[in-house]
Parts: C-alpha cells; sequence; structure tokens
C-alpha cells in the first residue's frame, strides 16, 4: 500500500482522503502542470513574482524622462496615442509593435521638464484594427476611466497626481477567525444616492468594527461602466470604480480600515468580462480572441459577458498582475475570487458537477485551474497572510489544499448551499416541517482539511427578484410592528427568533469563517435594487437604512446587538478556528439541535411551541457549566424565560454517546450557549 503521506508529486491529499487514489494520475497531471507553468516562467520571465509585475511594463509608466506605454495588440495593423494632449491628433503619436504583438512608445517630457501628458486629461487609442477599420479603444493597464451621465461611455483618464498617497499603517496580523463583512461602498448610503470611498471611511468602518467583524470584503471596486451590474460585469480592471471617489480616497480608507484592526478583501471578478468594445476588453484590437476564447467557447450566454482564455501567456500576465496590483497599489489583504464554478467547468456550472469523476473528469477547464493555483501559489508567496476564498458551488476536492499536497491553493472556499437551503426552508417549509438532521448536515458538511466561510445570506439572496432572510421571515409586518411601541405579532416574534438562531448556528456549526452583508446584521427590510430603467433609475433600494437600527423604539436595534454578543462571544471562545463541531443531538419531533465546539456547548429549540424543561443533554468534559449567550434576552427582543445566571452541573450520566450529561432549560425558538467555569 502507498504511503501518500510523504508524497512530493501532489498525490499528499490521498494521505487524507483514500477516495481520490483512482484519480491519482489526474491529481499529478495538474499539479505538474502548475510546476511546469512556473518553470518556464523562471526561465523567461526570471519568477513568477516578476511575471506578476507586468503593470510595470505595460499600460503607462511614468520615469523622471517621460512616459512610457505598452499595450499587447496582436491584431492591431497600426496603433495612435491620441488624448487631450495632443489635441486628439490621430496620427501624430505613433506606436512601434515588436514580434510579439506588443506596440509601445515613449512621450518625453516637455521642455520645462514637466510630464507632455496633463493629470487628469482625456487619453485613448486609435487603433488600425483587424478588419482594417479605424476605431478607438481605452488601454487595457489604464488606472482611470471616468463617465458621465450624457456619456455613460468611459473615457481613459491619464492619472498622475503631484501628490502621492503614502500609507501610515501596515495590515494587521491575519486572525485565525475570519468573521466578514460583506459591503457594497455605493449603496453604503442611507440617503438614496451613490455614496463614496470617504463617507464609507467615516461612517460604515466605525459600525464594523463596532459588530466585532474584523474583516470588509469589497464589492464593485473594479471598473464597471454598468452600475446595476453590481460590478460583476467588468469593464477596466486596474481602474477603481470612479462613481466612489478618487485612488487615493481609496486607498485613505483601505489605510483607516487597517488602523482600526479591520483587514480589507476585494471581490474580483476574473471569470469573466463585460462584452463592451468602447471601453472594456472585447475586441481591442480588433479581433474576438485577443483576451479571450473564440467563438461560442469566449461567451457565456447566461451572463452575456466574455471568457478568458486562460491557457494564454499574455492573459496570464494580465490578471497575475491585476492582483499583485490591488497588493501592491492599494494594499489590499485577501482576494474573493467571484465565478470559480463557471470558471473551472466548461458547463460553468450550468450541469450537474457533484462527484469525484466530475471533479477529474473532461468537463474541467485545466487551464482555468492552473491559472487560479497559479494565483494563489503567487499570492501566498508575495505574502503567507494574504486570504485567498473561492466562490465554488460543487465542492471541487483538492481545491482549498495546499499546492505542495496537490491542492489549488485557496485558503477557504465560500459555502454557497448554506444560504440557498436557509431560504429554501424559509420560503418552502413550514417550521413544523424543518429537519433537524437536514439542517446539521448541511452546515456540517464540508471537505477535511478544507475551510469553508460560512453565511446565512450575503448579497446574492436580496437581490431584486429575491428578498433578505428578515423580509422573508416577517414580510409586510416589517413596515408595521417593528416598533416598540406596537404589540409584537406572532409574526414578528418568530422572525426574530429565527433570525437570530439561523445566524448563530451557522456561524458556530457552519465553517471555519463567517460572512455577513452589511445591514442584514439588524434584519435588514426589503431587498437590493440598483438604478435601472425597469425601476425608472431609482436608487431608493440600492442603500442601507442605518436610521433603522439607530432607533430605541425600532426592535432592529435589537437584532443587533445580538449581532454584536455573537461576534463578542466567537472572538473570545474562537469557535472559527477550533475543530469540527460534535453534533450529539438531532431530535427530528422536540426540533432539537445539540453540539459541542471550542469548549461550548450549544443548544438550539427550533419547534415553534414546545418548551423544554429539565431536557437532558451530552456533555464531552464533567463540571460546572453557565450561560455565556442566548437569544431571548430582553436587549435581544426575547421574553427573558433563560436565566443567565444558573449553573449547569453534569452528572456521570452518559447520554447520546457523551460520558457525561446535564439538564437545561430551553423554550421555543431559542438558543442557548453554555460554557463551563471550572
Amino acid at each position: 500500500m502507498t504511503d501518500y503521506s510523504k508524497a512530493t508529486d501532489g498525490t499528499k491529499v490521498i494521505h487524507d482522503d483514500p477516495w481520490l487514489e483512482p484519480y491519482k494520475e489526474v491529481i499529478k497531471r495538474r499539479h505538474n502542470q502548475v510546476k511546469n507553468t512556473i518553470q518556464k516562467l523562471e526561465q523567461s520571465e526570471g519568477s513568477l513574482l516578476k511575471f506578476s509585475q507586468g503593470y510595470d511594463y505595460f499600460g503607462f509608466n511614468i520615469t523622471k524622462d517621460g512616459v512610457n506605454y505598452r499595450e499587447w495588440l496582436p491584431s492591431a495593423h497600426e496603433v495612435y496615442l491620441v488624448g487631450d494632449f495632443n489635441q486628439w491628433n490621430k496620427t501624430s503619436h505613433p506606436l512601434e509593435r515588436d514580434n510579439y504583438g506588443r506596440w509601445s512608445i515613449f512621450i518625453p517630457n516637455n521642455s520645462n521638464g514637466e510630464c507632455a501628458i496633463p493629470h487628469g486629461s482625456k487619453i485613448k487609442i486609435y487603433l488600425k484594427l483587424a478588419n482594417g477599420n479605424f476605431d478607438y479603444r481605452i488601454p487595457a493597464w489604464i488606472k482611470r476611466v471616468e463617465q458621465t451621465k450624457e456619456n455613460p461611455v468611459f473615457d481613459g483618464v491619464f492619472w498622475n497626481p503631484s501628490k502621492q498617497y503614502v500609507f501610515k499603517n501596515k495590515s494587521p496580523v491575519k486572525p485565525t477567525e475570519l468573521r466578514i463583512y460583506e459591503a457594497h461602498v455605493g449603496m453604503s448610503s442611507e440617503l438614496p444616492e451613490i455614496s463614496t470611498y470617504s463617507k464609507f471611511k467615516d461612517i460604515v468602518l466605525p459600525m464594523v468594527k463596532e459588530l466585532g467583524y474584523n474583516c470588509i470584503q469589497l464589492m464593485a471596486v473594479m471598473e464597471h461602466a454598468y452600475y446595476a451590474s453590481f460590478g460583476y460585469q467588468v469593464t477596466n480592471f486596474f481602474a477603481i470604480s470612479s462613481r466612489f471617489g478618487t485612488p487615493e480616497e481609496l486607498k485613505e480608507m483601505i489605510d483607516k480600515a487597517h488602523e482600526m484592526g479591520l483587514l480589507v478583501f476585494l471581490d474580483v471578478v476574473h471569470s469573466h468580462a463585460s462584452k463592451n468594445v468602447l471601453d472594456g476588453l472585447n475586441q481591442l484590437d480588433g479581433s474576438d480572441h485577443h483576451y479571450f476564447h473564440s467563438g461560442g467557447r469566449g461567451n457565456h450566454d447566461l451572463w452575456d459577458s466574455r471568457l478568458f482564455n486562460y491557457g494564454n501567456w499574455e492573459v496570464m500576465r494580465f490578471l497575475l498582475s491585476n492582483l499583485r496590483f490591488y497588493v501592491d497599489e492599494y494594499h489590499f489583504d485577501g482576494f474573493r475570487f467571484d465565478g470559480v464554478t463557471s470558471m473551472i467547468y466548461t458547463h460553468h456550472g450550468l450541469s450537474p458537477a457533484c462527484s469525484y469523476d466530475d471533479y477529474f473528469g473532461g468537463a474541467v477547464d485545466e487551464d482555468a485551474l492552473n491559472y487560479l493555483t497559479l494565483a494563489n501559489v503567487m499570492l501566498h508567496t508575495l505574502n503567507p497572510s494574504i486570504v485567498t476564498i473561492a466562490e465554488e458551488v460543487t465542492g471541487l476536492a483538492t481545491l482549498c489544499r495546499p499546492f505542495s499536497e496537490g491542492g489549488g491553493d485557496f485558503d477557504y472556499r465560500l459555502a454557497m448551499g448554506i444560504p440557498d437551503k436557509w431560504i429554501e426552508l424559509v420560503k418552502e417549509k413550514k417550521d413544523e416541517e424543518w429537519s433537524m438532521g437536514t439542517i446539521a448536515h448541511m452546515l456540517s458538511n464540508r471537505r477535511y482539511k478544507e475551510k469553508n466561510v460560512a453565511y446565512a445570506e450575503s448579497h446574492d439572496q436580496s437581490l431584486v427578484g429575491d428578498k433578505t432572510l428578515a423580509f422573508w421571515l416577517m414580510d409586510k409586518e416589517m413596515y408595521t410592528n417593528m416598533s416598540l411601541t406596537t404589540e409584537e405579532t406572532p409574526i414578528i416574534d418568530r422572525g426574530m427568533s429565527l433570525h437570530k438562531m439561523i445566524r448563530l448556528i451557522t456561524s458556530s456549526l457552519g465553517g471555519d469563517g463567517y460572512l455577513n452583508f452589511m445591514g442584514n446584521e439588524f434584519g435588514h427590510p426589503e431587498w437590493v435594487d440598483f438604478p435601472r430603467e425597469g425601476n425608472n433609475n431609482s436608487l431608493h433600494h440600492a442603500r442601507r437604512r442605518w436610521d433603522l437600527y439607530r432607533n430605541p423604539l425600532l426592535r432592529y436595534k435589537q437584532l443587533r446587538d445580538f449581532d454584536i454578543a455573537m461576534n463578542k462571544t466567537e472572538q473570545e471562545f474562537r469557535w472559527l478556528s477550533s475543530d469540527f463541531a460534535y453534533i450529539s443531538l438531532k431530535h427530528e419531533d422536540d426540533k432539537m439541535i445539540v453540539f459541542e465546539r471550542a469548549s461550548l456547548i450549544f443548544i438550539f429549540n427550533f419547534h415553534p411551541f414546545k418548551s423544554f424543561s429539565d431536557y437532558r443533554i451530552g456533555s464531552g468534559v464533567p463540571g460546572k457549566f453557565i450561560n455565556v449567550l442566548d437569544s431571548d434576552r430582553q436587549e435581544f427582543g426575547g421574553h427573558v424565560r433563560i436565566g443567565k445566571d444558573n449553573y449547569h452541573y453534569t452528572e456521570d450520566k452518559p447520554w447520546h454517546d457523551r460520558q457525561y450529561s446535564l439538564l437545561i432549560y430551553i423554550p421555543s425558538r431559542t438558543c442557548l450557549v453554555l460554557r463551563k467555569v471550572d
């Protein structure tokens, strides 16, 4: 029998999962593809890290003598640099081509020593395209684009401020427990407006810190022409969204987050790109196969977007450099990779893929998998503290194992099935029909040694056409019965109770990290809908109603206070970095779930009307236990039926396969967390 524990050929992962052994040749081949690519990079580019610094060669690079501009445009016949600096003269500044399809020009400083291209001036390239026609395009590596209400097509902007922002604070030490606050800068205002990096810094960052999260995950930072795309139709990969402010203001915001002890992650979109031609990557040199696959393989019909050719050398340079750029230029601490499922399967996740035969079969795009592994290896070589998270729903085996062992080197996978299951239960099942076994399974079913980020809901669950979890639970009564001056109705009571329970059991049982979308911590009502033609370009649902939790006469504050208490308890006992929970009870009739994790005992009673006194539960350790958190406290909108100061003593009576047991009182629709005190 082969001992895989010491394997160096990428098959070490088999040591922890013998079911992988029939696929060892595929695992080895994929591992060797990455190793061979790194070796080629070392031979031709110096190293993987040097290769990822393409922004120092391509695009606009300013020297003491002038400006170097380079662009990869293999199918273009002629290329000219045009803009305000030369009065848009179409022929005065031609670029020269090398043997690899790379075009370049050097523009010397003016006679007075100043840069010939003014800061903030508009700039583009004018090309003779593959079909022989001339047209304007925006440089692929440009760092600033802007649009107006009158002209939604972006203009390239030469960005060279006289005063560069200087970071004052180092990144915080990477925590072992990630509590992530997912946020969108533009919709972070409580007013119907597009907010800014500066307002986010002053208003949202202090709230995130108060809530007890230690990481912010920013959506929609990479520039996108269509605001309602939620940032997922990227046009300009090296430009940050100009709607929200300047690069200097984003840097100041990230610097402030670091000062407050908060990591900042970027929601990076390398799974596809906008089809825009005039201000995007599409047909930049006139061909359909420039950065993307040609023909049908280069199009995502469902998303109406273009798909990268991850096996192309210059595409790899572009994407790897894009990641490196956001680390070096903006000091991002990690990345949430969007659409990984779409990337790694040729069917883009639109066909079933839930078995080892699927994970190691012919439908896997191994060029995409190779790129993603290279990206992780590059980032972790650059800085081992950088965190990478895969939005991947099929559970592809080894994706989140170290590359040295044969894995894809991601740190975490988003547990995407959890929020979908919660919405399904709330929408389609009566409370009496909720299966405790199903809930426990969906929260604990994850691959050994592959970390998950669990969440009850994210931005996806609240997009137009769907609703936030709180709104599914309480619906129209949130408009009339969330005031403490009115009687609490059965619907509000149920909704408040389940909202707290769902969030705590997701955090404590669901994974190795926890994520919340901004505002959902206090039960944000309704849904998210960006301005578009179908809603008369309204911003009413593209904002966050922070005023709701600030009003002491509304129940939203109680939900928020529970979220704070939950995060504080996690910070103290660190269940997210603890071993798997031991689930001792899943009782379908009583609707009870009991488990132990991080030396705590978690008790959940999902029964809609049954409360239990002297209810016996198991414990793996003997001793005296006390209530460290429960959802029934008055400050959380509860009914104060659980004593905060009562001691629970174990007995030498085995119960539910645990050596000891104790008696508790657990009311209906409540949760209780016990800790040992001696």
